[in-house]
């Protein structure tokens, strides 16, 4: 069984995603997180659960080839493509003339590995 479905992610994910609230009075919809924002405060929410998973919450010179921000994202984006009305959405933030991201974790500051040539995946509630 995998980390995802013995942990619970889709339940704790989408608690996480709803904490995005809209903007009253906004035509906007919902914000949308990056897999960093989400990352972090998984490791704040569920702290035996992040250790269990057994990755570090990402960021450029981590020195690790895996992060939690790439296992969510990549999960995540293989749900919405193949569950029909997962209740997620996903989009991709432009990296063009993009230089970096920077994320407050606690007392220290998570820089995105923003230097790649691949676009940043972000995710809300599709509601």
């Amino acid at each position: 069984m995998s980390d995802w479905v013995r942990l619970d992610l889709d339940v704790k994910i989408r608690e996480i995603l709803s904490t995005a609230r809209r903007v009253p009075d906004h035509h906007f919809e919902r914000p949308f997180l990056t897999p960093y924002q989400i990352a972090i405060a998984f490791e704040r929410r569920y702290p035996a659960d992040f250790a269990a998973i057994g990755l570090q919450v990402g960021g450029r010179g981590i020195g690790a080839r895996e992060s939690l921000a790439q296992y969510i994202a990549r999960e995540l984006s293989r749900r919405i493509k193949n569950v029909r009305g997962y209740g997620i959405e996903g989009a991709f933030l432009s990296r063009s003339n993009l230089q970096r991201l920077e994320y407050r974790d606690r007392a220290s500051t998570i820089v995105s590995s923003s230097q790649t040539s691949y676009h940043l995946s972000i995710f809300r509630l599709d509601d």
